[in-house]
């Protein structure tokens, strides 16, 4: 059943139910309200008749006996000391009934009862001794009358209201599903991987979250398809040069055209291509499970200033080749819960790709505060050109001197995975490249 019929059936199930509940209620509180009504009209009646009776006054003897003779209101007067009725305007049988009764049963009672026929009544003693006794009744099937008249009238209402709230809940759900609706043809176009052909949706509250989500999805995977082909062709395109290397090689060695020094020199390339080939594998490998298993990353409370000033130190001899310098600023501790050989690792990637492309120094300035801890590693090279800084921490994606592609890919991974950001940028005082990292306080694995 289509999600439109689903909601105008709960909302009219709900609305029937509430309304059958109301009305029971109603009904059932009307026949109180109807015979508390009547009786208060029946005591003004009794108050009249006595006024009557005690004023003597000839003109109001017409009233009287228009009241006496008023057959919706039957009355009757006895006294209850020696059992005799005094007067009477109903049948004789319903009178004794009712007088015998009365200090056993009736008395106090809103409905009396006698041969199959409710009367609601107002009794009350009309002289000093409570002997006389005068009531007031009226048949009950008045006020049933009454009764069923306004159960009438309320189903009809119910039914009127029951057609409104159908015709105004077949708008909401319409208005409600139809984004929806809309919104699943969009998602089938994710499915067929239609990204550039996906659309807005108008629609508002957590319908408008749940579209900028899936437009935001499929941006994502857009752009991770992308990336993966990227990743794909340039894999192949780095793991090809060393195969092709290793091949020439092993060929012209197999063939004789390459002997003595020159033998020597292509099996020197062919291992250097292949540890090369293993390094490019292990680091893809690595990345692999960076994303996805639990293996390889070993959280633990860890100094993380401790970490950068040892990965400084090893790079030392690095720097000394190539005559430059590695400077350090700050050096607050700060801890927080990480794997240290992970982003011993990463912060080591980082800083050889500043060794390797700065000029004279490297910098690295550590700025911790209560919550956070930020580490700016800068060099004075010729830094990054714009249209590669999107890139960087992409796979493959190396510039001049670079090696394998896969180290600032696999120091992002690392970073992100502890919580961290890192970020890459060129420098606004003089020329150079900074990547800029920020780690989080964290007491326990997140």
């Amino acid at each position: 059943m289509k999600l439109l019929y689903q909601l105008n059936a709960a909302f009219t199930a709900l609305i029937i139910i509430v309304m059958s509940i109301t009305a029971f209620f109603v009904y059932s509180l009307l026949m109180d309200m109807l015979i508390q009504d009547e009786q208060r009209q029946l005591k003004g009646r009794a108050e009249l008749l006595i006024d009557l009776i005690n004023d003597q006054d000839e003109d109001r003897t017409p009233e009287l006996s228009q009241l006496i003779q008023d057959r919706n209101y039957p009355i009757l007067l006895f006294n209850s000391d020696n059992g005799e009725i005094l007067f009477r305007t109903m049948p004789a049988a319903i009178a004794a009934s009712w007088m015998e009764r009365y200090e056993e049963e009736l008395e106090g009672e809103e409905v009396w009862e006698s041969e199959g026929e409710k009367y609601v009544v107002y009794d009350f003693p009309v002289n000093a001794g409570n002997s006389q006794i005068l009531v007031m009744a009226t048949p009950l099937n008045d006020l049933q009358a009454v009764q069923s008249v306004f159960a009438i009238r309320m189903i009809m209402v119910f039914l009127i209201g029951l057609l409104l709230a159908l015709i105004v809940s077949y708008i909401l759900t319409w208005r409600l599903v139809t984004p929806l609706t809309k919104l699943k043809q969009e998602v089938k176009k994710i499915e067929k991987r239609r990204f550039d052909d996906v659309k807005q949706v108008q629609a508002s509250g957590e319908i408008k979250e749940v579209e900028q989500s899936v437009r935001h999805m499929a941006a994502e995977l857009a752009r991770y398809i992308h990336s993966q082909k990227q990743f794909f062709q340039n894999a192949s395109h780095e793991l090809k040069t060393p195969l092709m290397s290793i091949q020439g090689y092993a060929e012209g060695i197999r063939d004789g055209i390459f002997q003595g020094e020159a033998a020597e020199k292509g099996l020197n390339v062919m291992v250097s291509e292949t540890e090369r080939l293993k390094k490019i594998v292990n680091e893809m490998i690595l990345l692999a499970k960076l994303d996805s298993s639990e293996d390889v990353y070993h959280p633990e409370q860890t100094n993380i200033t401790d970490v950068v000033i040892q990965a400084k130190d090893r790079l030392i001899p690095l720097a000394n080749d190539k005559d430059m310098t590695i400077a350090l600023k700050g050096g607050a501790s700060f801890y927080s819960f990480v794997d240290r050989e992970r982003i011993l690792q990463a912060v080591i990637n980082i800083l050889s790709n500043a060794v390797r492309h700065g000029t004279h120094h490297v910098t690295v300035e550590i700025e911790t505060q209560a919550e956070q801890m930020k580490v700016r590693i800068m060099d004075d090279g010729t830094g990054i050109p714009e249209a590669l800084l999107p890139q960087m921490f992409e796979r493959f994606i190396k510039g001049k001197e670079g090696e394998t592609g896969l180290g600032l890919a696999i120091a992002r991974a690392i970073i992100e995975r502890s919580g961290g950001t890192i970020k890459a940028y060129n420098r606004d005082d003089q020329p150079g490249a900074v990547f800029e990292i920020r780690f989080q306080r964290k007491d326990e694995l997140l």
